[in-house]
């Protein structure tokens, strides 16, 4: 064998000898997912069901050829249960796995451009910016190793690290990696790792960060369907004196309008309701169709959420983004919409949720509970009530789209009934 690789290695030689110079490499740009792949998880999910109608008809699904649904949202790219979110390879599998919308949460850089992160200030976990000196120098809290009092105390490793601490070439030169840490990390190298184990580090190897320009050329030459979200800003504003929110906003519609996307195939987000309202005022076709995400239900809050519904409807606002334990609760066993879902139902806004396939085991929830599952955790006792969850969702809640962070969970669901194929 290592004789044919060296006649090969040879051979490859002589060819670049002879040509004066290596053959050219061009980035090639995508095009349309023609064969959507759903891979195993969805008929394990299937398989681990209780008997009964729903399982019989996702069963019945199983030789299905898949197309992209625009009820399957790719969350943070659509694939980072196990790649590295908001990276390019996210997204590609996102698309791969038929999400039909994508989505890059908007934050940006200290030179004012606009790049595609989960926080703005979530580098020191989500890329490896700490184990690069020069920039790890630039975070507003470099890297700081853990500390043992020897009294089984002391102090956690820390860092943070901001896409504001840095320029957009600099942003670029990073390397995507699982959202992770590790807190009893004494080097920088250490602080890098963390990810739980029913995650994975196979595909973590060096992920590409995208800007939103690129972002949007990705989704458009796929052909799918865009989701922004205005991230709330962790720096004061207006940032470096004049950059304001409202420069800030307009500046990410502002990139879609360059591209030629139609405000038609844009859903806007924010948690923050001053966005909308500035989008409905200044950039109405965008504003009509943006998403006000709420999280304005937690810390026991969920009556001042159904009552802060009318008020939204009445400011022009169209569509509310809940998390997924919002809109179900438990009655007698069974997983029934909350009163949530149905004030939203009553004023007819449109609904959407997040996040599926961001949680652990569904016996791990069942035992020490999660954020996404909290309303129902007491009957989600294995993988296969999943399904249960987004049947109830997608069929009694009626909700219009649904955010993962594994596409292929969503889209077979959605191909199986029917909704929203594209």
């Amino acid at each position: 064998m290592r004789s044919v690789v060296s006649s090969l290695l040879v051979g490859l030689a002589a060819v670049s000898l002879v040509s004066g110079s290596p053959c050219p490499t061009r980035p090639t740009r995508p095009k349309p997912v023609k064969h959507i792949d759903l891979g195993p998880r969805p008929y394990f999910l299937v398989n681990d069901m209780s008997d009964g109608p729903l399982k019989s008809k996702l069963e019945s699904c199983k030789e299905m050829t898949a197309k992209p649904s625009t009820f399957s949202i790719g969350h943070r790219g659509g694939a980072c249960l196990q790649f590295p979110e908001h990276s390019k390879e996210s997204n590609m599998a996102g698309a791969r796995m038929g999400a039909g919308v994508l989505e890059c949460d908007v934050t940006f850089t200290k030179d004012r451009q606009l790049v595609c992160r989960h926080s703005q200030c979530d580098l020191h976990t989500t890329t490896n910016i700490v184990d690069v000196p020069a920039l790890n120098a630039k975070c507003t809290r470099p890297f700081a190793a853990a500390e043992d009092d020897g009294h089984g105390g002391g102090k956690p490793a820390s860092a943070k690290c901001c896409t504001s601490d840095i320029t957009l070439a600099e942003f670029k030169s990073l390397c995507a990696k699982m959202d992770a840490s590790n807190a009893t990390a004494t080097t920088p190298k250490d602080y890098l790792g963390g990810t739980p184990g029913w995650r994975t580090d196979l595909y973590a190897t060096c992920g590409k960060l995208m800007d939103l320009k690129e972002h949007i050329a990705l989704v458009e030459a796929l052909g799918l369907h865009h989701t922004p979200e205005l991230k709330a800003p962790e720096v004061p504003m207006p940032f470096a004196g004049d950059y304001t929110h409202d420069m800030f906003a307009q500046q990410m519609i502002d990139a879609y309008k360059r591209a030629g996307v139609p405000a038609s195939r844009v859903m806007p987000q924010s948690f923050e309701a001053e966005s909308l309202r500035y989008w409905l005022k200044s950039e109405p076709d965008f504003g009509n169709n943006a998403i006000l995400l709420d999280d304005s239900g937690d810390m026991g809050r969920m009556t001042e959420a159904v009552d802060n519904l009318t008020l939204y409807a009445n400011e022009g606002i169209k569509s509310m983004a809940p998390p997924m334990h919002y809109l179900v609760e438990v009655r007698n066993g069974t997983m029934v919409p909350s009163a949530y879902a149905k004030k939203a139902k009553e004023l007819g806004l449109r609904l959407i949720t997040w996040s599926l396939d961001r949680s652990p085991p569904l016996a791990l929830v069942h035992a020490k509970g999660d954020y996404y599952y909290s309303s129902v955790q007491d009957i989600v006792t294995k993988d296969g009530d999943l399904y249960n969850y987004v049947d109830v969702l997608a069929r009694q809640v009626g909700v219009s789209g649904m955010f993962s962070d594994w596409s292929a969970t969503v889209t077979y669901y959605a191909n199986c009934f029917g909704i929203q194929l594209v």
